[in-house]
């Protein structure tokens, strides 16, 4: 754990040790969070396109966390072709399916 002062326009200087670990070069972008405990998480980071937004929103991401969760589980399905996957979002009831086992 380090120490980091804010200084004049709230500005922060990253620790060397703390830069090295994160991979954090000059004229790297970081996103910043504030936590329910009002931490501040910072992870490296890229511009995004304005049609990649969506992705990152908290939203998203917790369907990303929960369609992750949906495949470590098994609770996918598989299909031969695409008609039999649109045959299927449309006949059956998403509340009483049984799940394949995960390939």
């Amino acid at each position: 754990m380090e120490t980091i002062r804010v200084r004049k326009k709230y500005q922060i200087t990253l620790p060397t040790v703390i830069r090295e670990a994160a991979g954090v070069y000059e004229g790297d972008f970081l996103t910043a969070e504030v936590q329910e405990d009002r931490s501040i998480l910072l992870r490296p980071g890229r511009p995004v396109d304005a049609d990649e937004a969506f992705f990152y929103t908290p939203e998203w991401q917790a369907a990303e966390r929960e369609a992750d969760e949906d495949i470590r589980l098994g609770r996918v399905y598989h299909f031969d072709n695409v008609e039999e996957a649109i045959d299927f979002l449309h006949n059956h009831d998403p509340e009483s399916i049984e799940h394949d086992d995960a390939d």
